[in-house]
């Protein structure tokens, strides 16, 4: 089993390789400049590689992409063989990076907590305090009560 570091190193070897080579190298159309290589993870025992990926554009778009990747798998796994120079190159599996939508999502939560935040300080706007500015009793405020 490799160490970490080794896996480390040629994950990054891989995410580099094949970003270059869908840049310049293969020629489909459903891969051009709308794909990025977001991550990659090899296995301990450097057979397996993940590779993740984004999409810029539409779930039809995304469609496409997959579909290129699958049929380019062949020549990136070729590729990646020839950089790295291991004795076994990894089987290449891509997977669409989540990242994208869980970001949209939390933006979303983030305006709604904002149009909230908005409605409680518009509302507040014009309040008064219920016993007055100051509603508890101080050492001083005795001594009055005791004069009258």
């Amino acid at each position: 089993m490799a160490d970490n570091a080794r896996a480390k190193r040629l994950a990054d070897l891989i995410r580099e390789v094949v970003a270059q080579k869908l840049l310049r190298g293969i020629k489909d159309p459903r891969l051009g400049s709308h794909v990025t290589i977001t991550d990659t993870r090899v296995t301990g025992d450097l057979r397996e590689a993940t590779v993740f990926y984004t999409v810029y554009g539409d779930d039809e778009e995304r469609a496409a992409a997959a579909a290129g990747l699958e049929s380019a798998k062949g020549i990136l796994r070729s590729e990646v063989g020839r950089a790295a120079g291991v004795k076994f190159t990894p089987t290449l599996t891509f997977v669409a990076d989540a990242l994208p939508d869980t970001a949209k999502t939390i933006e979303d939560l983030l305006d709604k907590a904002r149009t909230s935040d908005a409605k409680v300080r518009e509302s507040a706007s014009g309040a008064e305090y219920a016993g007055g500015a100051d509603p508890y009793k101080k050492p001083g405020d005795d001594e009055d009560d005791a004069a009258e």
